[in-house]
């Protein structure tokens, strides 16, 4: 079954510093975080704050490029998770043909994003990412290991400013 689902933010990872979309499902309480790279970031933070740049990002030349050739998008999904790697499809249709092609989730939501359609994510991918939520184990059993676990195990919502989720 596939959840439809919304960008709610993005924060970033304390430990790495690396950026993370959240999305959250429009009906019921599911919540997905996918670590992200930074330019992705970027395309995604600048399309929710309505941020037109003086010149086209990738995602902006693509989605140009898509309504040129008069190529919608009709969907994307979040399809699966393995090894810790999210997949994603986008789903397009042009002269009444549908496609799909694989894509990072992060790129497929920057275009959704872009193209005002829905994105889904996959039952298993919430069961699989769930299953990534359990106890946290800290690899450096050293002291200082042991109060970072304790100062995540610590963390809530309101501690990421502007980038609530």
């Amino acid at each position: 079954m596939l959840h439809e689902m919304v960008v709610s933010g993005i924060t970033i990872d304390q430990t790495s510093n690396a950026p993370i979309v959240i999305l959250k499902a429009v009906h019921g309480d599911q919540a997905l975080p996918i670590w992200i790279g930074i330019l992705e970031a970027t395309a995604i933070a600048t399309e929710l704050e309505s941020v037109r740049l003086s010149r086209p990002m990738t995602h902006d030349l693509f989605k140009s490029f898509l309504d040129t050739l008069k190529i919608s998008i009709s969907k994307v999904e979040v399809c699966d998770l393995r090894d810790n790697t999210f997949y994603a499809q986008i789903y397009f249709s042009s002269n009444n043909q549908s496609y799909n092609i694989d894509a990072r989730p992060s790129d497929a939501i920057a275009l959704a994003l872009r193209s005002s359609c829905p994105i889904f994510v996959d039952d298993r991918v919430l069961e699989k990412s769930g299953q990534l939520d359990r106890e946290p184990e800290a690899l450096d059993k050293s002291k200082k290991g042991m109060k970072y676990k304790e100062y995540l195990e610590k963390l809530s919502p309101d501690d990421f400013g502007k980038y609530r989720m």
